[in-house]
């Protein structure tokens, strides 16, 4: 048989096994329409995204990653009653299980990656939310919350660890939300333009991607760092050049166009800690400053009060009054309505200062701490859809004193950890350095924006919070081996205690 005949007799051989493929296809479709059960759609789908798991699940995450930009909510879009994103969630759980299957069948993560502090950190994370979950004062939503961030951290941060061990796997990666990231700022901004780019309507125009404008303006905050070092690395292509221009114009824009004042707020302060970063101030000298602008903040509290209270500039159109209504504490409804919040949360602390009400419960628990003096126009009576407006009072609610101090030594181990790869690598490599800090200054948005507002709950959030961790854990973990190489190889030449050098 000559080479061709077998290539046609192959050809033929597949052909015959994809058309009973398309007729069971169609005749399932037929049925799923016939009978109204359009689900049944969907099971060759999900087949092949189990056959996909199984075979490369590497695969399966980076496709996914891409995917998270464009999820929707079925809940918010009236579909089932079901508060999931598709197709991210049911995908992250699917890969919890196999991930939990990989550990009872004994294989074990990275050495390294298992030892890591941030890992260490995760885990008691988890250790204390299953505490917390069993004490909880509603059971069923602790359990489901702790469920949900375990596939956020596994999928985002335990799988995707491996698959970023070079800066070229981080960048791809990165790249992997921008582009339909990118997709979302043009379908929002459009959608914006015909509204005349109102600040009311900018509330809105990014549904169903985005819940609301801070969600979205959190998560544009977390990528303008990184697309900006994108930008600035040496060498590129002229065309690739062009396009990260433009992908960064894009994300400014989209950003000044969210309206989000905590965004702007926190890519403000994020720049500044970067360029004092590259001054070459240390960690420990900032974390000095800051603990003498708190003691400073608590003396002068009484009269700092009274000067914002003062601002009765609300929140507008224009961009300048928008900036000026961040401090106003008089007559601004978000900003009262976080006062509000967070008085209920500390309320609620104190009520159960060491296990908190349980994970997930503050918006099922709030609204009878709630004082009438912090009250506002947009206040609830139920107060059964709401949440804190904090990463760190949250946890402090429903986690206790504990639940708080683990997302604040989060908070350190991520700074040290983000000051030690930017000096580290600056001796090696500048724009591996820039990359580092980047993604620090990316996740440290978030830590800022945390303040705030809480997202670590959607996979919008979670996807570059959790995966930026995982770059920046790798980032860490390489200078670490370079260094103990580097320190084996001096090593080498010492000489051994009775004088004779080391032989090579």
């Amino acid at each position: 048989m000559s080479f061709l005949d077998s290539k046609i007799k192959g050809s033929k051989a597949s052909n015959s096994a994809v058309l009973p493929v398309v007729i069971g296809y169609a005749l399932l479709l037929g049925a799923a329409i016939a009978f109204q059960v359009y689900a049944l759609a969907a099971v060759p789908l999900i087949i092949g995204v189990v056959a996909l798991s199984l075979a490369r699940r590497d695969w399966l995450l980076l496709g996914l990653i891409a995917t998270v930009p464009l999820s929707m909510n079925l809940e918010e879009l009236k579909i089932g009653g079901v508060g999931f994103y598709l197709p991210t969630e049911p995908l992250l759980f699917g890969l919890l299980l196999l991930f939990l299957l990989d550990r009872i069948r004994g294989k074990r993560l990275d050495s390294d990656v298992e030892s890591h502090p941030i890992t260490r950190c995760i885990q008691v994370m988890f250790i204390w939310l299953f505490i917390t979950t069993l004490t909880s004062s509603d059971l069923l939503v602790s359990f489901k919350f702790t469920v949900a961030r375990a596939w956020f951290v596994v999928g985002f941060f335990f799988l995707l660890t491996p698959l970023v061990q070079t800066t070229k796997k981080q960048q791809n990666v990165i790249l992997l939300y921008v582009v339909p990231l990118l997709l979302v700022i043009g379908y929002t901004v459009i959608r914006h333009a015909g509204y005349g780019f109102d600040k009311q309507a900018g509330h809105w125009v990014m549904d169903p991607f985005f819940k609301d404008h801070t969600s979205y303006g959190a998560v544009l905050a977390m990528f303008w760092f990184p697309v900006l070092a994108l930008l600035l690395k040496p060498n590129r292509p002229p065309l690739v050049k062009l396009g990260l221009a433009t992908a960064f114009s894009i994300l400014t824009l989209g950003l000044v166009l969210s309206f989000t004042r905590a965004a702007w707020v926190s890519v403000a302060a994020a720049a500044g800690i970067g360029a004092l970063m590259m001054l070459g101030v240390r960690l420990r000298n900032l974390v000095a400053v800051a603990g003498v602008a708190l003691v400073t903040l608590v003396l002068v509290w009484d009269q700092l009060v009274i000067t914002l209270e003062r601002n009765d500039q609300d929140s507008s159109d224009n961009l300048t009054e928008h900036v000026e209504s961040i401090s106003n504490v008089s007559s601004d409804a978000s900003n009262l309505e976080r006062i509000n919040r967070w008085s209920c949360a500390l309320s609620m602390w104190s009520a159960k200062p060491v296990v908190g009400w349980g994970p997930g419960t503050y918006q099922f628990n709030y609204a009878p701490f709630q004082r009438s003096e912090h009250r506002t126009l947009i206040s609830t009576n139920n107060a059964d859809r709401g949440n804190s407006h904090s990463e760190y009072l949250g946890p402090l609610a429903e986690q206790g004193l504990p639940g708080c101090l683990i997302i604040l030594t989060l908070l350190w181990l991520t700074s040290t950890m983000g000051f030690r790869t930017y000096r580290a690598w600056r001796k090696v490599d500048r724009w591996t350095s820039l990359w580092a800090m980047s993604i620090y200054l990316g996740l440290l948005t978030y830590f800022i924006h945390g303040v705030l507002n809480n997202y670590l709950d959607t996979d919008k959030a979670s996807a570059p919070f959790w995966g930026f961790l995982a770059i920046l854990v790798a980032l860490d973990l390489n200078v670490r081996k370079s260094e103990s190489s580097t320190k084996r190889y001096h090593q080498q030449d010492l000489p051994s205690p009775d004088g004779a050098p080391n032989p090579r």
